[in-house]
């Protein structure tokens, strides 16, 4: 049997998990000197509160070498296909690998740098979940999603530069700015890092339009299977209009909204939005 595994960092709901049995290993965030696991006995709103309070961005630390021997060591005759969020950001995928080799079991362990973050990981999980109810091997579902990871399209627009102000990712003058001009960050994840590209001016609301409205291009080459709409707790009025707009599109089966995870609402704050999706080739 092949089990898909990913860490938590991926961003997909409990109900998606659950349905197509997907195994979760958690991350850590550190709040000072409690530590706590990502999804399990953390949210995102007890993040904001700890931050606001103590003007600080919650450490976040990868899953163990002994986390992943332990989910390996549950069904020691099943194959693994494990996704975990860029290399570049975290140490899960290296933790990861010593685990299968301490355990010796590369040969039944696929292990998929993802070269991203949030639901850019969750909707690779979602092509290997299609690949093995299609009855493809272990190998040839690895192949492919090392084949299409490039083609993953993942970028957020931030509602508040404090989150990044206090994770050392923005100066304070420059968030003062920001906050004060409005500006609202278009953060694309490329080469497995955050970059920052153009910025919106103006109210939230219609800034998260604008930047949908403004990848309707993409969008239209997009693989149609599915689209995330992923956000860090936004009213429920704009992430209805972001999916009525991509419905309007008539391309996506598919549209699914999640809800970001600590290690992305730690770092980008409330009122961030994305919407991510794989192009075609």
């Amino acid at each position: 049997m092949i089990r898909i595994v990913s860490d938590s960092t991926c961003d997909l709901s409990k109900e998606i998990t659950d349905k197509y049995g997907i195994i979760i290993v958690p991350l850590y965030v550190r709040l000072g000197n409690e530590e706590k696991k990502d999804g399990i006995d953390i949210t995102p709103e007890e993040i904001y509160k700890w931050s606001d309070k103590t003007g600080e961005t919650p450490k976040t630390a990868a899953p163990s070498v002994s986390d992943y021997m332990s989910v390996f060591g549950e069904n020691k005759d099943d194959e693994y296909i494990v996704f975990t969020i860029s290399s570049s950001m975290s140490a899960s995928n290296n933790n990861c690998r010593l685990a299968a080799e301490e355990l010796e079991i590369e040969d039944r362990v696929k292990i998929i740098d993802s070269a991203n973050l949030s639901t850019g990981i969750g909707l690779l999980v979602m092509e290997a979940v299609d690949l093995v109810n299609e009855g493809k091997n272990l190998s040839d579902i690895a192949e492919y999603i090392e084949e299409i990871k490039g083609r993953v399209r993942a970028s957020f627009i931030i509602e508040t530069l404090t989150f990044l102000h206090r994770g050392g990712r923005c100066s304070g003058i420059a968030a003062l700015l920001g906050n004060t001009l409005k500006l609202h960050p278009k953060i694309v994840v490329e080469g497995g890092a955050m970059k920052p590209t153009k910025k919106y001016r103006g109210s939230a609301d219609k800034c998260i339009m604008n930047y949908v409205k403004d990848m309707e291009n993409e969008l239209m080459k997009a693989k149609k299977d599915r689209v995330f709409i992923t956000h860090s707790g936004c009213d429920r009025e704009k992430v209805e209009e972001v999916r009525s707009f991509l419905e309007k599109l008539g391309i996506f089966l598919d549209i699914v909204e999640t809800r970001a995870g600590s290690v992305v609402s730690s770092h980008c704050g409330p009122g961030t939005m994305g919407v991510l999706f794989i192009s075609e080739p």
